[in-house]
């Protein structure tokens, strides 16, 4: 029985996009056939650039209509997100979603609703996940070279000013949010993710640099969350959006056997030296640049499930919606100048 191959309709063609589009048509299952785009695009030649035989489209509704669309993929501004991710899930298509799921925490469980209510499966591009990086580090974990982890902290550093193009409307309040949800959040959600278990409060602090092209953002740059898990284990994220200097994916796991910071691993399991590290073969998460991200690896696996009628693993709607929790969480305790309890965000007793 022949392999089934996914169509797949792209919303938004922007830079995301670009990345997204030949990631999803070397999957070998799936297919770009429709684009949807608020500016006028060029069928004959997107369908040359990219293969197959797209379809251009300039009302999302008549999009969702398209009954040979099997996939949504939606790479649009974040406030976008809500209404188009649940019309395409009202409409029985399964969904890749961009980050942030969305910039408030009632449209991100309007996403969740929508998705089981149709009974479709979603994937949310937290894509470090299956970088080189995090699929070594997973393994590591998984191996239990580094005991029980008690401690970790996974931060974000890239500056995100006007010689990149996100700048141009990620400087809004309405736009952007905030620096976890800008940037930061795929630092906070594969600390999530490795650490384990429920988080159940969280402390956080923002800032700004003084420097002049970061003046231009409408809410602080740099914020720092520490976490604290309901089994007394402690986490901290920093997303910091204007430093100067290299993209940097910070990553430090301390446990009960030894310890991971970036590429280099310490474990009494190996009889290492224990003054020196030890370096693991790993390519880094290294560039905030799109088309360097693990894109096709994390489609592969959806697709494959998708197949299967499983849902998404690590990077599904479900574990995206809690990370989302945790950083309107954070969000909230920066502004309250106080912890904030997740149940608390949970129960709807926030904005």
């Amino acid at each position: 029985m022949p392999k089934k191959t996914y169509n797949v309709g792209v919303i938004g063609y922007g830079w995301a996009a670009t990345a997204h589009i030949p990631a999803i048509n070397a999957c070998g299952n799936a297919q770009v056939t429709a684009i949807y785009s608020s500016r006028p695009l060029d069928a004959d030649a997107l369908s040359k650039q990219y293969g197959g035989d797209i379809t251009v489209y300039n009302d999302v509704k008549k999009m969702l209509k398209d009954e040979s669309l099997d996939v949504i993929d939606i790479t649009s501004y974040p406030f976008q997100h809500k209404d188009q991710a649940v019309a395409a899930a009202k409409a029985g298509k399964h969904l890749i979603i961009e980050k942030p799921l969305a910039l408030s925490l009632k449209d991100v469980y309007a996403i969740q609703r929508a998705v089981k209510k149709a009974g479709v499966q979603a994937c949310v591009c937290f894509e470090v996940h299956y970088s080189s990086q995090f699929l070594a580090t997973k393994a590591v974990i998984n191996k239990k070279l580094l005991g029980t982890i008690h401690y970790g902290e996974i931060d974000y550093y890239h500056g995100v000013g006007p010689w990149y193009g996100q700048y141009r409307w990620n400087t809004k309040k309405e736009a952007g949010g905030s620096s976890l949800l800008s940037a930061g959040c795929h630092a906070l959600d594969i600390l999530r993710s490795l650490m384990g278990g429920e988080v159940e409060s969280v402390m956080a602090y923002q800032t700004q640099s003084e420097h002049k092209v970061f003046q231009k953002y409408e809410y602080p740059t740099t914020s720092v969350s520490i976490m604290k898990f309901t089994d007394g284990r402690v986490g901290k994220t920093a997303s910091v959006l204007d430093c100067l200097q290299p993209y940097y994916f910070h990553t430090h796991l301390v446990g009960s056997k030894g310890s991971l910071l970036d590429n280099k691993i310490h474990t009494e399991d190996l009889a290492l030296n224990k003054n020196k590290w030890s370096e693991l073969s790993m390519s880094m998460v290294d560039s905030g640049d799109v088309s360097d991200h693990p894109y096709q690896n994390q489609f592969e696996v959806f697709f494959e499930n998708l197949a299967k009628g499983r849902a998404m693993p690590g990077t599904s709607l479900d574990e995206a919606v809690k990370s989302h929790e945790l950083i309107f969480a954070s969000d909230l305790s920066a502004e309250r100048g106080e912890p904030v309890r997740i149940a608390e965000v949970r129960k709807g007793k926030t904005r």
